[in-house]
C-alpha cells in the first residue's frame, strides 16, 4: 500500500484557483464517501481550508491511485484537469508524511508556526474516522502528526512570537499593560491596519473603543463595529483624558498631534501610562512626544523591525524542528515497514498450530491409555516447544521487515515457511468480509456536480 497526497495551497494556486476547489461542511462528509468507493483507495482524508485543499490517501498502487484521485477532484469540481494540474503538488510515502508533519505544526502556514491549522487538520480526520474512511495505516499516522505539532508547540518557540505588524502592536502593548483588559483604545483615522488593530486588542480584553476622525459620519461606521463611540478630530483632546492605548492612521499630511498638544493633557491624566501606535506614512504622531513622560510611542518601522526579529526566530526554531520531523518519519516508516509482517506471523502461527493439533491427534491415537492430565501436561509442553522455536524467526522478521529490503524478506519468508496457501485463503476471506459488510451498508447515492 502506497500513501499518496494531491494538494494545491497558497504557494501553489492563486486564490481564484483555490476558490474552485473549496469542500464545503457537508460537501466534505459526501466526497469522503464516493473517494473511499473509488478503485485503488483504501483510506482518505480531506483538509480543506482558506490557503489549501489537500486530499490524502492510502493506495494499493501509487499511479492508479494519483490518476483516480485526479479524476475524482475533475468530477467533483466540474472542471477540466489539465486545468489545475500544473497547480497541484503531489508527494509519495516519506515526502507525504514529512509534508503532513510540516502542515500540522504550522511550518507551511502563511503565518509560520500558527495553531490554527492543527485544529483543522484534526477536524478532518476526525469527520473521516467518523465516515469510516480511515483504517490501521491513516489512524496511527493522523494521530502521530497531531501529538507532534503539539509537542514542537510546547518544546519550541515557533508559535510564540508575533509575526503581523497588528500582533506585534499587541505584544508590545502587554509588555507596558500586562493585560487589555479594561483598557481603552483611541483609533485617530478609520483606515484597515488601524481597524485590524483594534480589532486584536479588542479581542484582547480592550472593551472600549473611541473613533476620531476628519468625517464623523465614517467614524461612526467604525465605532459600530466594536460597539463604541465616534467623535470629531476638535473633539480629540478629551477623547485622549481617557485613553489608555492610541492608534493612528489618517493619511494627512503632516503631523495631528505632538508634544505641544499632548503635555497639558498627560498632566491632566496624572501622567498615566499611554500605549501609541503610529501606522500612518507619512506619520501622524510626531516624534517629540517620545519627550513626555509615560508615552510609549511606536511607528511602523518599529513594529515592522520587531516582526522581522520574530520572523527570524521563528525560522530558527523552525530548522530545530527539522531533526524531530526526521525522527518522527523514521518512527513512522519503521512501524509502516512492519505491517507486512502480522498477516505472516498469523499464518507462520496457523500452520505450526494446525501441525501442532494433528500430532497432537496421533498421539492420543497411539497412546488411548493416557489420561486428561498426561494430555495436559504433553500439549502444554510440545506448544511450549512450537513456540519457542517460532520466537527467533518473529523476532528477525520483524528486524529485517524494517529494513531497505523489507518485501524481498517477507517473500523470502513466505516461502521458506510455505505459507501460500494460508495468506491467499485470509486474503480472500477478508475480501467476503468487506463486500458482505458493504451489501449490509445502506448505499447512498452521491451527486458529482460543480455545485459541491
Amino acid at each position: 500500500m502506497d500513501i499518496l497526497l494531491l494538494g494545491l495551497n497558497y504557494r501553489t494556486a492563486p486564490v481564484e484557483i483555490r476558490e474552485k476547489f473549496t469542500f464545503s461542511d457537508d460537501g466534505t462528509e459526501r466526497a469522503l464517501h464516493l473517494l473511499s468507493q473509488t478503485k485503488s483507495i483504501a483510506e482518505c482524508i480531506i483538509i480543506g481550508t482558506c490557503n489549501r485543499t489537500e486530499i490524502y490517501v492510502v493506495c494499493d498502487q501509487a499511479n492508479i491511485g494519483r490518476d483516480y484521485t485526479l479524476r475524482f477532484l475533475a468530477e467533483w469540481f466540474g472542471v477540466e484537469k489539465e486545468s489545475f494540474k500544473q497547480h497541484l503538488y503531489i508527494k509519495q510515502q516519506e515526502q507525504a508524511i514529512d509534508h503532513l508533519l510540516r502542515v500540522s505544526a504550522g511550518l507551511d502556514s502563511m503565518v509560520m508556526g500558527e495553531t490554527q491549522i492543527l485544529g483543522q487538520v484534526r477536524d478532518a480526520f476526525m469527520l473521516a474516522q467518523r465516515c469510516k474512511t480511515t483504517g490501521t495505516v491513516f489512524n496511527t499516522l493522523f494521530k502521530q502528526a497531531i501529538t507532534f505539532a503539539k509537542r514542537a508547540h510546547t518544546e519550541t518557540a515557533i508559535g510564540q512570537n508575533a509575526v503581523s505588524v497588528s500582533y506585534a502592536a499587541i505584544e508590545l502593548g502587554k509588555k507596558i499593560f500586562g493585560s487589555f483588559a479594561g483598557k481603552s483604545v483611541l483609533i485617530i483615522g478609520a483606515g484597515k491596519m488601524s481597524e485590524l488593530t483594534a480589532k486584536h486588542l479588542h479581542a484582547n480584553g480592550s472593551d472600549k473603543v473611541i473613533v476620531a476622525n476628519r468625517t464623523l459620519e465614517r467614524a461612526q461606521l467604525l465605532a459600530e463595529k466594536f460597539k463604541g463611540d465616534a467623535c470629531t478630530m476638535e473633539q480629540l483632546p478629551e477623547a485622549l483624558l481617557t485613553a489608555d492605548v492610541v492608534i493612528s492612521s489618517t493619511g494627512a499630511a503632516g503631523y495631528v498631534l505632538g508634544k505641544k498638544e499632548l503635555a497639558p493633557i498627560m498632566k491632566q491624566r496624572k501622567h498615566r501610562p499611554l500605549f501609541m501606535v503610529d501606522i500612518a506614512v507619512p506619520r501622524d504622531l510626531n516624534p517629540d512626544l517620545h519627550d513626555l513622560d509615560n508615552v510609549y510611542l511606536y511607528d511602523i518601522d518599529d513594529l515592522e523591525g520587531i516582526v522581522a526579529s520574530n520572523v527570524a526566530e521563528r525560522s530558527r526554531e523552525a530548522q530545530r524542528l527539522d531533526s524531530m520531523i526526521e525522527e518522527e518519519i523514521v518512527a513512522f516508516t519503521t512501524w509502516y515497514q512492519t505491517l507486512g509482517v502480522a498477516p505472516l506471523i498469523a499464518a507462520l502461527r496457523e500452520k505450526a498450530l494446525g501441525i501442532h493439533s494433528e500430532a497432537m491427534r496421533k498421539i492420543e491415537n497411539k497412546l488411548p491409555e493416557l489420561t486428561e492430565r498426561e494430555i495436559h501436561i504433553i500439549r502444554k509442553t510440545t506448544k511450549g516447544i512450537v513456540n519457542q522455536l517460532m520466537h527467533d524467526p518473529v523476532v528477525r522478521l520483524k528486524e529485517m521487515a524494517a529494513s531497505k529490503k523489507g518485501d524481498d524478506v517477507l517473500d523470502i519468508f513466505t516461502t521458506m515457511f510455505a505459507l501460500e496457501e494460508i495468506l491467499e485463503r485470509t486474503e480472500k476471506e477478508a475480501v467476503w468480509a468487506e463486500e458482505k459488510k458493504t451489501q449490509r451498508a445502506p448505499q447512498e447515492k452521491v451527486l458529482v456536480s460543480s455545485d459541491s
